[in-house]
């Protein structure tokens, strides 16, 4: 009788302790379950004005999800706007689209073990993105010049007389005399004055011979 109760009382630990273990891998298994949970999705902007859906997967079990991103308007697919895969623990994928204020989408999340195959609605904001300001190229306009100054004006005749002709050096050779002067532009040489002044002497000598002459003639033939 003794037996049988030490052997009952071991049954029960026993069950307990497998209940225990079996509440805690079960606890376990839910804690590394993917689920819709796992998945959230955001409209932003990026750096240079461009619209973004945005998705972020923190599912730690590691499982291959496919998200897929749809436009919607009045409840129904407008387009598809893109299609890609995560494996979770954090990983974010971005879809580009210049999504309008105020638009709603459709985020589509399927796995396939665990089966996850729910969705997730996404509003954009009621602002649209800004694309990135450009500094406009500067003008070609060429600027005016200012009038010219009556100095700047009086400028090219002051160069003018500058860059005239040098006068050419006078020449070092004598001046003639000025009684010479008229014996230069005849030919005539220094010495024709006294040859003149003889000249003439024998001039008149000649003709106070001739004269005498003459009257020695008269009184002879007087006589």
């Amino acid at each position: 009788m003794s037996i049988s109760s030490r052997t009952a009382r071991t049954v029960r630990i026993l069950g307990v302790a497998s209940a225990t273990a079996a509440l805690a891998l079960g606890a376990a298994g839910n804690a590394l379950a993917c689920n819709i949970r796992d998945f959230s999705a955001v409209a932003s902007c990026d750096d240079n004005g461009k619209g973004l859906i945005t998705v972020k997967d923190i599912d730690s079990s590691g499982k291959t999800a496919t998200v897929t991103v749809y436009l919607e308007s009045n409840g129904a697919d407008v387009k598809k706007v893109g299609e890609q895969t995560t494996t979770g623990r954090g990983e974010t994928i971005s879809f580009s689209e210049d999504w309008a204020p105020n638009s709603t989408y459709r985020v589509h999340v399927k796995v396939d073990s665990p089966v996850v195959d729910d969705d997730i609605s996404v509003t954009t904001p009621g602002k649209a993105c800004q694309t990135a300001e450009t500094t406009p190229p500067a003008s070609d306009t060429p600027t005016p010049s200012a009038p010219a100054s009556p100095s700047d004006s009086a400028a090219p005749s002051a160069s003018a007389s500058d860059s005239a002709a040098p006068v050419p050096a006078g020449d070092n050779s004598p001046s003639p005399a000025a009684g010479t002067s008229n014996l230069a532009e005849t030919g005539a040489s220094s010495s024709t004055p006294m040859i003149a002044g003889i000249a003439g002497g024998l001039v008149v000598i000649g003709g106070g011979a001739v004269f005498f002459g003459m009257r020695r003639r008269s009184a002879s033939k007087v006589g």
